[in-house]
């Protein structure tokens, strides 16, 4: 009489032979025991072993067919479907940072505020930027990157 064990590791291997792969032949052989405890119940069985083999063997067949009937109805590649959005703490969070933001903007003296956001929301250049202000491109420089770091401490002390 062959154990349990046997019996299952032999039902594992003629799975994998048929293609299924490493992570699901566990569980179809776990399945088709399942199914021969049910058959014993009400049945007569001469060879535990013969039924659990061709049950585990039955179900992989099944799971094949059924996966080229409708190749998306199973779940196993959700897990790597890739989710872009960020999760609601995320979202509250950036809202609260934009909020800063706008309020550290708003402490900026209009002219270096104007001339900012001309920089790098509009992404326009220095010499266009100075040539409108009626500054030298020297100054606008110097305009943008103070008022950028204005605004790193000022999100910086939040």
């Amino acid at each position: 009489m062959t154990s349990l064990v046997d019996m299952l590791a032999k039902a594992r291997r003629a799975v994998l032979r048929r293609g299924v792969p490493i992570e699901d032949a566990d569980e179809l052989v776990h399945d088709a025991f399942i199914k021969l405890e049910q058959y014993e119940s009400a049945h007569n069985v001469q060879s535990r072993e013969a039924l659990l083999v061709k049950a585990a063997i039955n179900l992989s067949i099944d799971r094949a067919r059924r996966n080229l009937r409708s190749p998306f109805s199973s779940q196993d590649g959700m897990r790597d479907v890739a989710d872009a959005m960020p999760d609601p703490a995320q979202i509250v969070e950036e809202r609260v940072r934009l909020v800063r933001a706008s309020e550290g903007l708003e402490r900026l003296p209009e002219r270096t505020r104007r001339i900012l956001l001309a920089r790098r929301l509009d992404n326009r250049p220095f010499a266009d930027i100075a040539r409108d202000e009626g500054m030298t491109v020297a100054a606008v420089e110097k305009q943008v990157a103070r008022a950028t770091l204005q605004l790193m401490k000022w999100m910086d002390e939040w």
